[in-house]
């Protein structure tokens, strides 16, 4: 593979995280460095059924490491799981001469670089989202800055949570995975912490917060995964109508899509950048259908089929690390 490629397109997928373009720009700079013609892909798999690649140049993605979101653009696309989907994105890259490409995303995403990749087509993929719910590393890109970003708006909220005695419901990003939530909750001391892993019910709930209340704290903040069941506002109801067993007033708070915005952390900055530049090299090296990811600290290489049909762990024991600390 290695003396064929001469050109290398790049997208990005699904929801977009901080540290897509630091990654972006690692990818176009090392194919510049191998003497390799890179592209962009516009909108994701989306574009890769209409044609929308354009040539990219390190002057293209000059200014672009501090920024948020992805400059090429991010979309979902139901039609290319379809074998003719799949049929068309696979014309347009051969029409464009593209010898290779780079898939950042999420679970869906890798998918994607699987299909492609299983059909001959040479594809690495790389994790970016920040639920954390991709198979095969211990990390993806956006994850610290969403987690900081979530942190400092769970402090906010604790401030006025003290100053008028009440308990806060935050409800947090991860519709599958409650990675963000759980460490969002243990950095941020919250009373007690709802994700789709841990089973829990509305009278629990109600009972830490009325247990909050009688050890005389000021506030009682209670973090929820929005993939959490009950889900978040059906706990605040629940609240709302026990208030009298409670002692606290209640509150609804959801963060939202405030958690994907926002320059990256340097963290996320240099993550992307070593996943980009990893890509690369593996695709140099004449490596395809794998994905770069991070395991105690150390660049891995799992293949697609791996990632795709593992199914990531919430590790229970910082679950476990919450609700002691929390007392």
């Amino acid at each position: 593979m290695e003396n064929r490629i001469r050109r290398i397109a790049v997208l990005t997928s699904g929801g977009d995280s901080p540290g897509f373009n630091p990654c972006i720009r690692a990818v176009v700079r090392m194919a510049l460095y191998y003497g390799w013609e890179p592209y962009g892909v516009r909108e994701g798999f989306t574009g890769l059924l209409t044609g929308e690649l354009v040539p990219l140049t390190s002057r293209s993605v000059s200014g672009i490491i501090s920024q948020g979101g992805t400059f090429l653009g991010s979309s979902r696309n139901e039609a290319f799981k379809t074998p003719g989907g799949l049929r068309e994105a696979l014309r347009h890259l051969n029409e464009a001469a593209i010898d290779a490409l780079i898939v950042i995303g999420g679970d869906g995403s890798q998918r994607g670089a699987r299909a492609l990749a299983e059909a001959g087509f040479p594809t690495v993929g790389i994790p970016g989202t920040i639920e954390n719910d991709v198979y095969g590393t211990d990390i993806s890109i956006g994850v610290d800055t969403a987690l900081n970003t979530a942190l400092d708006a769970l402090d906010r909220i604790k401030d006025t949570a003290s100053s008028h005695q009440q308990a806060f419901l935050v409800e947090m990003m991860g519709s599958k995975s409650g990675y963000l939530t759980l460490m969002a909750g243990i950095a941020g001391g919250a009373e007690m912490i709802c994700i789709p892993e841990v089973p829990f019910t509305l009278e629990q709930v109600a009972a830490e917060v009325a247990d909050a209340y009688v050890r005389g704290k000021k506030h009682c903040i209670v973090v929820v995964a929005e993939g959490a069941k009950p889900q978040a506002a059906a706990i605040a109801d629940y609240l709302r109508e026990h208030q009298e067993e409670t002692g606290f007033g209640v509150r609804l708070s959801t963060l939202g899509h405030i958690q994907r915005g926002g320059s990256p952390t340097a963290y996320d900055r240099l993550l992307g950048t070593r996943f980009g530049a990893a890509a690369v090299e593996r695709l140099h090296q004449g490596v395809s259908g794998i994905m770069v990811g991070l395991r105690d600290g150390q660049l891995v290489y799992p293949s697609l089929a791996e990632v795709t049909e593992g199914t990531p762990q919430i590790d229970e024991s910082y679950y476990e690390l919450a609700r002691v600390l929390a007392r």
